[in-house]
């Protein structure tokens, strides 16, 4: 007889016999460990017994079988339900209730007005940007209505693993669930499992156990590097201190936000945010002067940036920095690489400014797990005291390699970066910045500052 998995029994009923209520209901883990077939039994369960409309998405779909549509279909063979009316795009009961089936990419339109959803489902989730789901969210608006959501998870920086398994949102139950909670996995399958995890232990980490992975291959910055970082001061005995510099990334506009990244020599002290309008430019560049606190301020000269040196010029301020972005790469005849000029390697400073920062933070990863020696200026350290320490590890692993159209190295763009629902990255770029006072010139004389 057809059962479900009787490992995730609290995951729908509470100690005294109740069905638990939630907004959001999160099942992430490994492969094989019934998930998706979880949802789809107790989803035509309830179907069957009270009258329940159900909307079952996922980002790319093209076909029905693509959907959950099979798996709801087998689950209603399995256990025999009946009533149900199987049709070619979608399932019905009887007694009302009824499953839809779309592919979030390309019909967001139907999706926003679907009307009286009680359950969403959101399978294969751990590629939904935050866009997308701004616009689901409010779409299952029905009073008790319930989403619910599973995946394997990819990467540790991804929106969904973020927002719902690392600070989830109220009435939400998460639950991790894998191939040693499935008690219906065949001797065969298990045998599998098993050899991977002797092969590859670190992909069977991520395959089997749902370990998302640290490090995006297309990213700048790796996140293993970043966090090998971490107190890298006080692990190396090296000397990182330094010049005082202090990178500010200025707000542009709407949810933007303002944010400095205060180092000390090669070792980053401090990070703050805040939110401000445009107008409140002259408070945002006093307060980003003081959080310098004596030492060199390097700011985002682009766009409402322009304008920060123009007001501590009037106050009369000193030791402040254009850092333009868009700028041509610093010392641009120089090698980065043997036979490989700056000027042949970057497209812009942007881009030169993260490749430096991800080659010394790399070169810290090396120096702590393989023993290898640098000299100081080729290093970088994170206190562990910095505030939001996390989500600086996060936009510092954000943004992937991009290429320009004359083939050079290039960042990716914010607006990029918002169509995978990442948000601005203020506190790495101000963190870039601070890290590179090797790479700006004066504001009123042309001579090179370095750290």
């Amino acid at each position: 007889m057809a059962t479900l998995n009787p490992n995730l029994k609290d995951f729908w009923i509470d100690d005294k016999g109740r069905f638990r209520k939630a907004r959001n209901r999160i099942l992430f883990g490994g492969r094989a460990s019934t998930k998706s077939w979880e949802y789809a039994g107790r989803a035509a369960q309830i179907g069957q017994e009270y009258k329940t409309r159900f909307l079952c998405v996922r980002r790319y779909q093209n076909k029905i079988k693509d959907s959950v549509y099979t798996l709801i279909k087998n689950q209603i063979g399995a256990f025999k339900f009946t009533g149900y009316n199987v049709l070619a795009t979608e399932i019905k009961h009887i007694n009302g209730s009824e499953f839809a089936f779309y592919g979030i990419e390309h019909n967001t339109d139907e999706i926003k007005s679907f009307e009286g959803a009680d359950v969403l489902w959101i399978e294969e989730a751990h590629n939904l940007t935050k866009e997308q789901w701004e616009i689901l969210e409010p779409t299952i608006r029905k009073e008790g209505s319930e989403i619910w959501i599973s995946f394997n998870p990819d990467l540790i920086t991804d929106f969904v693993y973020q927002n719902f398994v690392v600070n989830p949102p109220k009435n939400t139950i998460v639950r991790m669930v894998n191939y040693p909670d499935n008690p219906f996995l065949s001797k065969t399958l298990i045998d599998v499992i098993e050899q991977m995890k002797e092969q590859d232990f670190e992909q069977w980490q991520h395959v089997y156990m749902g370990v998302p992975r640290n490090d995006d291959d297309d990213a700048i910055i790796k996140r293993s590097w970043v966090e090998a970082a971490i107190d890298a001061h006080l692990e190396l005995d090296v000397d990182l201190t330094g010049a005082k510099n202090t990178g500010y990334d200025v707000a542009d506009s709407g949810a933007d936000k303002n944010a400095t990244a205060r180092f000390d020599g090669a070792i980053c002290l401090s990070i703050k945010e805040w939110k401000a309008q445009e107008d409140d430019l002259d408070k945002s560049a006093m307060r980003a002067y003081r959080e310098a606190d004596g030492g060199r301020l390097i700011y985002d000269s682009i766009g409402v940036g322009a304008g920060v040196g123009a007001i501590l010029k009037k106050e009369g301020k000193k030791g402040y920095f254009k850092f333009n972005a868009g700028d041509k790469p610093f010392n641009p005849e120089k090698e980065y690489a043997p036979k490989i000029k700056n000027k042949d390697k970057f497209e812009n400073l942007k881009s030169q400014a993260w490749r430096d920062v991800a080659d010394r933070l790399r070169n810290t990863y090396n120096a702590i797990n393989k023993d290898m020696k640098y000299d100081a200026s080729e290093l970088i350290s994170i206190s562990s005291k910095v505030d939001g320490l996390e989500s600086l590890k996060t936009e510092l692993c954000s943004p992937k390699k991009d290429t320009s159209k004359r083939g050079l190295d290039m960042v990716e763009s914010k607006k990029d970066l918002a169509k995978r629902g990442i948000k601005s990255p203020n506190k790495a770029d101000a963190f870039i910045m601070g890290a590179c006072p090797h790479l700006v010139k004066s504001e009123r004389k042309a001579f090179t500052i370095h750290g």
